[in-house]
């Protein structure tokens, strides 16, 4: 296999800067991966590599996360709908006219809402732990979660940001995993991912967000109703043991799109940290099928 170096550049959406890797031919199909809270493109280092011979990879981190711009929350609003936009821009400005979705956690609504608005465009996703039903809410995870979107107050909001601290950033990391699997995830990755979210300003940011995620149940049905028009071809490669995305959320894929292939993997949330490879088999294999070079 063709070693494909990863290129981290930068591209500006609405005065903002957006952060990306990129690797793979430029004239190769697109994979546009999209990640999940509280994460960044950094959670796709190992996987890039896997699939850049084959397609052009492009890996952006959402605004407000990894090394993407971070304007305060009373200078940006921090809502799905606007992520989603500010995605949108980002792949307008790269000429991306076509491609397959690789959606994660957070990535999950934000690709979505891409794909209702250029049906057209999708030519197939590949769902990570990326939940579109409420059969795949975990819950105990979510409880603090539907209690702040159900009411903000300093309380509800208290529970929430227990979320993001050190502890909690490395759980979502380490739960699901096998404890005899637990040194396989670099401590690297749920470090990074924890101090970045400590940075000046990203408490109200995240806070906002998560506040905003009822907006995405709310977009369920048009979802639904996506999967069913367009009958797009769909992977979910999941870890089976996470709690916050539970088994479930993947297999309810197949009430709208029979022909979705599911695969529940021994692992949890941040499944790329302990099963990239695999993944990546599974991806090759299915892009190839659906995918035309």
């Amino acid at each position: 296999m063709t070693t494909h170096r990863v290129h981290h550049r930068s591209t500006t959406v609405r005065g903002h800067e957006i952060h990306y890797r990129v690797a793979g031919p430029e004239d190769a199909p697109v994979l546009l991966l999209l990640h999940g809270f509280p994460s960044s493109s950094h959670m796709f280092r190992d996987l890039i590599p896997l699939l850049a011979d084959r397609y052009r990879v492009i890996a952006p981190d959402h605004l407000g996360f990894g090394r993407s711009a971070t304007p305060s929350a009373a200078e940006f609003g921090y809502t799905f709908d606007e992520l989603a936009s500010v995605t949108d821009e980002f792949t307008e400005q790269l000429g991306l006219k076509r491609y397959a979705l690789y959606i994660q956690d957070y990535g999950a609504p934000i690709g979505l809402r891409l794909a209702l608005a250029h049906p057209d465009r999708v030519t197939a996703i590949v769902t990570q732990n990326g939940n579109a039903y409420e059969d795949g809410l975990g819950a105990e995870a979510w409880a603090p979660v539907l209690a702040l979107i159900a009411e903000r107050t300093p309380r509800t909001e208290a529970a929430v940001r227990e979320i993001y601290t050190l502890d909690g950033v490395r759980w979502q990391y380490l739960h699901g995993v096998p404890e005899d699997q637990h040194d396989l995830v670099s401590p690297d990755a749920y470090e990074r991912d924890a101090a970045e979210v400590a940075r000046p300003g990203q408490a109200e940011i995240q806070l906002d967000l998560i506040s905003d995620y009822g907006s995405n149940f709310a977009l369920y049905p048009a979802f639904h109703a996506y999967f069913r028009e367009t009958q797009v071809p769909l992977l979910a490669v999941w870890g089976g043991h996470d709690q916050i995305f539970v088994p479930a959320g993947a297999l309810a894929f197949q009430r709208d799109l029979p022909k979705a292939e599911i695969h529940l993997l021994p692992t949890g949330h941040f499944a790329l940290e302990t099963h990239a490879a695999q993944i990546a088999g599974l991806m090759r294999d299915f892009l190839g099928r659906n995918v035309a070079e």
